[in-house]
């Protein structure tokens, strides 16, 4: 009987759980009207360090059904890492992230089990919509999507999140992948693999607020800008290289002018204004590369992605190996 992995990263929300295991038992249990054959089924969530009642609701929900298991990270590490918390630890033949919010429908899951089945090896989740967001919000993840993939060779896909199921294999090759500056939309597409869309409709969240912030939105943003591509370093430099160009010319035409004409002492305003749109290009360039340095510095600390406070059960693979929690495979 294969056996099939959820993986659901969860932060701070004790008001979901209980639902969110009620519409997942049909699943467990192989009652599920549109499951095709029976499955065993193991789910993984992972305490992304939540500061409510999460944990203890993990550990009464391992104690009710031990198919549910859980680690709790010992801080706020980030969904990112939390997520490479889970694959180092899922067992399964396949793996379905998803939400613990229930944004992403339970019911979509069978026909992804379809299409693994039929050979794909990466089945993704593609919005038809994007629920409640705002129009500016939706505008702006447009023109994110499209700055991001007309400056990288590898597109990451729209409307495509982490809803998803990966085969082993898949799951294998990005868990391999140990940087700490993490990008995980970008290395699903980067790994390659025979992927299939199936589309769904974003649900609207059962409880709680989403974590999701603008600031925090932003900061993704430019964390998955400067984590998948290196368009904006080359950007500074042909930016650098037009302004030098256009600096010179205009260096010329000024030399020119004075040589033919004369020059009275003016042109106060103009030197001002060109000494600040200069330096404001400068402060740009050292900025974007600063955002590479850091994370050039951050690399070669090798420090853990995540730690682990505690676990659930012994049937998780063996965890002593440090090397499953820092930097290498």
């Amino acid at each position: 009987m294969k056996k099939i992995s959820l993986l659901i990263p969860v932060y701070n929300e004790e008001a979901s759980l209980d639902a969110l295991y009620t519409a997942l038992v049909p699943l467990l249990d192989n009652t599920h009207p549109a499951l095709k054959d029976r499955y065993e089924w193991e789910v993984m969530m992972i305490d992304d360090g939540s500061r409510d009642n999460t944990h203890a609701i993990l550990l009464r929900l391992h104690l009710r059904d031990p198919r549910i298991r859980y680690a709790r990270l010992s801080r706020n590490f980030g969904k990112e890492n939390a997520m490479l918390a889970g694959f180092d630890r899922v067992t399964g033949d396949c793996m379905v992230i998803m939400d613990a919010d229930l944004q992403h429908p339970v019911d979509t899951i069978p026909e992804m089990i379809a299409q693994w089945e039929d050979g794909w090896e990466d089945v993704y989740g593609r919005r038809l919509s994007r629920g409640k967001e705002s129009i500016l919000r939706k505008g702006l993840t447009k023109v994110y999507y499209s700055l991001l993939n007309r400056s990288t060779r590898v597109d990451v896909l729209p409307d495509v999140g982490d809803f998803r199921l990966l085969d082993r294999k898949a799951i294998d090759a990005i868990r391999g992948m140990r940087e700490s500056q993490r990008y995980t939309k970008g290395l699903y597409c980067w790994v390659g693999f025979k992927k299939k869309g199936v589309d769904f409709v974003t649900a609207d969240r059962i409880a709680g607020e989403t974590k999701m912030k603008p600031g925090r939105l932003l900061n993704l943003a430019l964390e998955g800008i400067t984590s998948y591509t290196t368009a904006p370093l080359r950007f500074a430099s042909v930016a650098g290289f037009i302004i030098s160009l256009a600096s010179i010319a205009y260096m010329i035409y000024v030399v020119c002018k004075t040589l033919i004409f004369g020059e009275p002492i003016q042109g106060f305003p103009t030197l001002i204004c060109t000494i600040l749109f200069l330096g404001g290009c400068q402060l740009i360039a050292l900025g974007i590369i600063g955002e590479y340095i850091g994370k050039i510095y951050n690399e070669t600390k090798q420090r853990p992605a995540y730690i682990v406070a505690e676990e659930s059960g012994d049937s998780c693979p063996d965890t002593s190996d440090t090397d499953n929690k820092t930097t290498t495979p």
